[in-house]
Order: C-alpha cells, then sequence, then structure tokens
C-alpha cells in the first residue's frame, strides 16, 4: 500500500513538473531524472528499487506496440538494413567491446560478468533521444531509424544477456547455439505476433459496433502478446512489435475516424504517463545505490563508467558512419542500379544525420532493469559484485541522458543550420 500511494504522488509530481518543462522549453526526461535523484535524498522517502519484472511486463509491452504502431512501415523496410545494424550487428559488437574495456578496467570482473556488463549497457534508448528532442524538427530519416532501432535492439540485448548469465553460472557458451537459439526467438516472437494480430483483427470485426470493447481489446493486446511469447520462449520484443505493426496496416483500412482519435488519445496519455514515471524512478534508483558502496568505490566506478559511456559512444559513431559510407557506396555502384538490390535516395544518410543518430545512443530503463535483475554473482576474488554492476549502469544511464542529452538540440540546431546554409 505503501508504494502504491508513493507511485500516484509520483505520477501527480511528474504530470506537473513535465507541463512546466515543456511550458519553459526545457528537457523534460533530464529534469524528471535528476527531480527523481533529489527526491531520494529526502530524509524519510522510502527506497523504491525498481522491479525488473514489472519494468518488462508493465512499461515494455505498450511502449514497444505505441511506438510500433506510428512508425511508418514504408519507410521502416526502406531503412531496415540501417536500423538492422544498429539494432543486431552494433549491440553485440557493443557488448563485446564493452566487456572487454569492463574486463581491464575491473580487477574484480571476470569475463563471464564483463560479458554481462557489456550485455546490460548495449541496448540505446531512443525514447529519452526523441523526448529530448521533440520540437526540434529532427529529419524523417533520423526519427525513422531511431524508433526502429529502439523496437528492435532490446531483443537482441536481452539474448546477449542471458547467454552471459549462463556462462556466469558455469554454462559453456557455444556462438554457433547462440545464434540459432538468437534467430528462433526472432522466428518465434514474428509468428506469435502474426498470429495474435490475425485473431485480435477478427475480434475487432466481431465487435465492431462496440467503441468501448474494440479499445479495451487493443490495451489489453500488447501485454497478452508479450506474455504468450516469453511463455514459449520467445521474444516478447518482436512479437509485440510485430502486432504493432500488422494492427496500424488493419487500423488505417478498417477503423473509422472516431475510433482512431480516442484510440489515439488513450495511447497518448499511456505513453506519457509511463515515459514520465520511468525518468523518475531511474533518478530515485541512485541514492538507494550510493547508499551501498563507499566513497571509494563510488569514485572509482563512477569513473569506469565514464570511461565506458565514452568507448560506447565511439563504437556508435564508427557503426553509423560505416553504414554511412556503405550506403553511398552502393547508390553509386553501377551493377546494382535498376535491380533488388539498388539503393534509393531517400535512404541516404547525411553527415548532419549519422552525428545526431550517432550522439542519440543513450541507455535508459531497460539497460538498468535488466541490472537489477542481475542475480547476486561474484568477481575474481569472491566479492560481491552486483550492486557494482548497478551503479556502473545507472552512472552511464545518467551520463548519456543528462550529459550527451544536454548537448543533442544544439548538435540538431547547428545542424540545421549548416543544411540551411550549405558550404558553396
Amino acid at each position: 500500500m505503501e508504494h502504491y500511494t508513493i507511485i500516484l504522488v509520483l505520477l501527480g509530481i511528474m504530470i506537473i513538473i513535465s507541463t512546466i518543462a515543456e511550458n519553459k522549453k526545457i528537457s523534460v526526461p533530464i529534469v524528471l531524472i535528476l527531480s527523481g535523484i533529489g527526491l531520494g535524498f529526502v530524509p524519510g522517502m522510502p527506497p523504491m528499487e525498481i522491479d525488473t519484472e514489472v519494468i518488462f511486463l508493465l512499461f515494455l509491452p505498450p511502449l514497444l506496440y505505441d511506438a510500433s504502431f506510428k512508425i511508418h512501415l514504408k519507410e521502416f523496410r526502406a531503412n531496415f538494413g540501417t536500423i538492422s545494424s544498429l539494432a543486431f550487428t552494433l549491440v553485440f559488437v557493443t557488448t563485446a567491446g564493452l566487456a572487454a574495456i569492463a574486463y581491464y578496467l575491473i580487477p574484480e570482473i571476470t569475463w563471464p560478468l564483463a560479458f554481462v556488463l557489456g550485455a546490460i549497457l548495449a541496448p540505446t534508448d531512443a525514447v529519452a533521444a526523441l523526448s529530448i528532442t521533440k520540437g526540434l524538427k529532427l529529419s524523417s530519416l533520423s526519427t525513422t531509424i531511431l524508433e526502429g532501432e529502439s523496437l528492435l535492439n532490446d531483443a537482441s540485448a536481452l539474448v546477449a544477456y542471458r547467454f552471459a548469465i549462463l556462462a556466469v553460472t558455469g554454462t559453456a557458451f557455444v556462438i554457433w547455439n547462440a545464434g540459432l537459439t538468437f534467430l528462433i526467438l526472432l522466428a518465434g516472437g514474428f509468428l506469435i505476433g502474426i498470429g495474435i494480430a490475425r485473431a485480435l483483427s477478427w475480434l475487432l470485426r466481431l465487435f465492431s459496433h462496440n467503441t468501448v470493447t474494440i479499445l479495451s481489446l487493443l490495451l489489453l493486446a500488447p501485454f497478452v502478446t508479450y506474455l504468450v511469447a516469453e511463455r514459449f520462449h520467445s521474444s516478447g520484443v518482436i512479437a509485440v512489435v510485430t502486432l504493432g505493426f500488422s494492427m496500424s496496416r488493419w487500423s488505417d483500412m478498417k477503423f473509422p475516424d472516431h475510433v482512431k482519435q480516442q484510440s489515439a488519445t488513450i495511447w497518448e496519455m499511456i505513453t506519457f504517463m509511463l515515459n514520465g514515471l520511468i525518468f523518475i524512478l531511474i533518478g530515485l534508483e541512485f541514492p538507494v545505490i550510493v547508499e551501498e558502496l563507499s566513497s571509494k568505490q563510488l569514485l572509482t566506478y563512477a569513473g569506469v563508467g565514464l570511461l565506458l559511456t565514452v568507448a560506447a559512444l565511439i563504437i556508435r559513431t564508427w557503426n553509423v558512419f560505416l553504414n554511412r559510407r556503405k550506403l553511398h557506396h552502393a547508390f553509386n555502384h553501377p551493377k546494382l542500379k535498376g535491380t533488388r538490390r539498388a539503393v534509393t535516395q531517400d535512404v541516404l544518410l547525411s553527415f548532419q544525420d549519422s552525428l545526431i543518430i550517432s550522439w542519440s545512443g543513450m541507455r535508459g530503463i531497460i539497460s538498468l532493469a535488466i541490472a537489477i535483475g542481475l542475480p547476486q554473482v561474484s568477481g575474481k576474488d569472491g566479492a560481491p559484485m552486483k550492486n557494482v554492476i548497478i551503479y556502473i549502469t545507472t552512472v552511464v544511464v545518467l551520463l548519456t541522458i543528462v550529459g550527451q542529452g544536454l548537448l543533442l538540440p544544439g548538435i540538431v540546431k547547428r545542424n540545421a543550420v549548416a543544411e540551411a546554409n550549405p558550404v558553396a
């Protein structure tokens, strides 16, 4: 009951702070995180520990569904090469790169634990980036790529994390087995998403005369889809995203205008509340973790978090500009002209788009939830490492959202000026 009361109070605070921040043209996510940190240090404030299951079951399905429902499927398909590179290839490369750095920076950490930390920090949170750049007129290409990446990268990060945990517990890691499992998870999630979308379409046609029933079924569908997929050991993320894509196409053809408007209003309210609450919870978690470590550990591991943040940004920038180079090479390749593999001009990344996408690699609630759900683990000398991993993750999340977030609007504006006034 105590946590229920606190959640209601936090929602009220979040609504007021968000409204004030928007009116003052201040980044809402940054203000909410800093407010959460401040609230966490208030004397007598009960500790608010994030429940991993709650994050994955309550927050993830509706946010994924809403994002996949709104994204333009045609643009998503056109840019799938870039999106998949960020959501799959980059996640695994980042996991390996950060694991290697963490292993040599943290004396107590083992290789399996280093890969756990790398997998935790690999997925980005485009919700934070898009919230921060809201109103800054990002190009349609940048927005599509960031949204598409956020829809898919959680799936690959969770697979990497799962195999890293198996290695921690002594299970041998076999790369071909990991790859096959990943493909099975994706395929299973896709099939479950398609199956539930068809079943839902049938129900919506059956109750087409009852608007309340239609809206209720649409609200329930993401949660059911996620649970069913996870129950059958498939990717709940891919299942919900597939459902969102399918229902978006179906609604364009079948939904009357008043249902579309009511549904859009409901989902806008839900995502506003959940996104706002997520940022406050991130801030509230920081004081809880700080109390578990000594002053020396706090300073040392904050430095590690800073170095990992910089490394992740460098790896991401390399991947984005490598994709830019490949796209331009394929566009200019004479043998690809007129073939199915031809690259159209509207998917080519400009230098400005590449820079914005690179800088938008922020970490968020998913990384923190995975870290908090980590079982109690020990390092080389038997020292408990869970709190260390949670603290480093929290530092990276705060640095990326607050640090990169404060600079991102300036980068977007400078790039907008550069595009408007090209050098002759």
